[in-house]
Formats: structure tokens, sequence, C-alpha cells
């Protein structure tokens, strides 16, 4: 997971930079006041951006250590290993039913993004999803930054190193992915604003590209960047960042989105959590005003939960509003496991994360 340079009104997707850490102790940690017990159950993770898990064992995608691991009683095992270097990543993982593991890998140096599948028996395939987004580009048609900038925006952003208005370039970070019926995979792309299908042949689809995200540049953002006062109440649209996705059991699609932009809240908390049809693609806001909306789960009975990377929290929506469920140091991920939430910790303290159990 690469973070984008923290107070600049970035507008691309890459979210931020490697993080190095020491192995600690698991432990148990206290619950919130009046809130539902968490316990840490490892700690041994450097950045662990995302879960998964089958019926009996649980996954880690560590993007510290560019490994996926299986949490056992004695600790983490590998499973599989993504590229090496400062500047390989592992981010996603999922399992389906039949014990098929698939992970998405990027190698930033050599612009190489793909999803691995790898079944309990039989062969493992690659799936390039680098190469599909600089063929396809799904979101070439969105223009995103500022629509119909004044001389004096254009110059203030221009100086700022600030894109002022641009169509969806080819950039890909497959950030997560989750297993659907028949040996197909959805994978949000955080790059490529997008979620697809990788069909059990291997073949890529599109289900949805996200909208872009507007929000209104403030005065306090203006003066932080030097920006002058024809740049205070302009509104930027910047690109969506998709962060998580699942299949709800409803059949449509729950993501979390981590808006392009300044991850200080100079702009607000603007991280949502929409709802796709899976069959047109159409969307609609879940839940809003997250900070840092990095993970996503849905219990058995359509409940959502959302990670909130920056909020140090893991939230639920009622009638469409934010509830917090318990605070939690830096939370990247959250799952749904047979009555639990599972999460992870500290995704980007010097000193690692960890895998915590809530309830």
């Amino acid at each position: 997971m690469r973070l984008r340079p923290p107070l600049l009104l970035l507008a691309g997707s890459t979210v931020a930079a490697a993080v190095i850490a020491a192995p600690g102790v698991a432990s148990a940690a206290p619950a919130a006041a009046k809130g539902p017990t968490v316990t840490v159950l490892n700690r041994t993770v450097i950045a662990p951006y995302h879960l998964a898990h089958s019926t009996s064992s649980v996954y880690v995608a560590d993007g510290g250590t560019s490994t996926v691991s299986k949490l056992t009683s004695k600790g983490l095992v590998a499973v599989a290993h993504g590229p090496q270097g400062p500047a390989g990543e592992v981010a996603g993982v999922a399992i389906n039913g039949k014990g098929t593991l698939a992970y998405t890998a990027s190698d930033f140096a050599a612009n190489v993004h793909t999803l691995t599948i790898k079944p309990k028996y039989g062969k493992t395939r690659t799936v390039d999803l680098g190469t599909f987004e600089a063929t396809r580009n799904p979101d070439k048609f969105i223009r995103y930054g500022i629509d119909n900038p004044t001389q004096c925006q254009r110059d203030a952003l221009d100086a700022a190193g600030v894109p002022v208005s641009y169509r969806g370039l080819v950039d890909s970070h497959p950030y997560a992915v989750s297993a659907l019926p028949n040996d197909a995979w959805v994978v949000a792309d955080a790059g490529g604003n997008d979620l697809l299908k990788v069909d059990k042949h291997g073949r890529i689809s599109v289900i949805s590209v996200l909208p872009r995200q507007p929000a209104t540049i403030t005065a306090d953002a203006a003066a932080g960047l030097g920006l002058p006062d024809c740049v205070v109440g302009v509104v930027y649209n910047f690109e969506a960042v998709p962060t998580d996705v699942h299949l709800a059991s409803n059949g449509r699609y729950i993501a979390s989105l981590l808006p392009g932009g300044p991850e200080d809240p100079s702009l607000g908390a603007r991280g949502k959590v929409y709802r796709i049809n899976s069959h047109n693609g159409h969307w609609k806001v879940v839940g809003r005003h997250l900070a840092g909306a990095t993970g996503v789960a849905v219990s058995a009975k359509g409940r959502v939960f959302a990670a909130e990377l920056f909020g140090n929290r893991i939230s639920t929506f009622t009638n469409g509003h934010r509830v917090t469920v318990t605070d939690l140091d830096q939370p990247a991920a959250v799952e749904w496991k047979h009555g639990h939430l599972w999460a992870t910790s500290g995704a980007l303290t010097p000193d690692g994360g960890a895998i915590v159990k809530i309830w």
C-alpha cells in the first residue's frame, strides 16, 4: 500500500509508503468503554492490509513483507509470496469454498499488477490486471479535477503541481479481492477506480467504474497549500480509489472508497461505502463521512462494517448514519466470520500491526 503524500491535493489513486517494523508478542487488548471485547490474536504482521477466511482458517495479506500467511495456533505460516523488495506488495487476499486462494500483487518498479489464483489442487494461474488497465483504461472517459477552471485557478494549481483537469489515467493498483460463485473473483482496483470480474478462465471484465468524488477546497486547505482566494470554494473532483469489495447475500457488491486527495482532515472525512448493482454496475451510497475507508465487511444478515484507517475505528451504519463499533488503532481490514468481526490494526505504525477478534 502506497500512501499519497499528506497535505497535497493529489488527484491520483496510489495509496502510501513502506512500513518497517519488528514482530511483537500476542496479547489481549482491553475493550473500549461499554464496547465489544477486542482480543489480539497475532502481533507478528508488519502491514496487514486485508484478511480472508475459510470455514476453519484465517489468512492475512501483509504488504510489509509481500506475503500471504495463514493464522495458526503457533503463529503465522506463509503460504504465498508476492514480488519482493521495496517496490513489491501483496495487498488483497480471498479464499473460496473450494479452498482456492487468490491474492493481488504489485511490483511498482516493473509496473506489473496481477491476481494470482492458487487452487488447493492443480495449477496456479496468474492474471495480468496491469495489461488490462493499459489496454482498456475503463475510467478514461471520466474527467477529474476542476470543471471549467478559471485562469487564476489554473495558474494556482499548476504552480502547486496539482493537475487542474484530466481524464482517467492508465493506473493499476489491485488492492482487494473477494470470491464469487462459479470460481470467479471480484477485484477492487484502487488505481483504475473500478471493480473487475475475473472468471474461472482468467478472463477479465468490468463490473463498474466508480464515480468521481467531489470535494470543496476549504479556506484552511487553500491556506495550507499557499493557494490564492480564487481556489477557495472550488469543487475538485477526485478519483474514487476502491479499497475493498464483497458480494452480499442479496447479490449486490459492497465496496469501500478512499478518495484521492489529502489524507489529513482538511477536506473532511470523505471515505464512503457503496452498494453496486451486479447486473448494471449502478451504485448507491450506503455510508459516508469515513476517515480513510480501507476495508469493508458484510454480516450474514447484511449489516455493513467499515475499517477507518485514519479514523482509528471500526464503524457500522444505521439508517445511513455512521455508528462506531469500537475504537481501534489504524485498522486496515475488517471481515465477518461466524458471528464475529476480525480486523487488523496498526497497519502503518513503525512497531508493526496486529490481527484482532472483536466480540
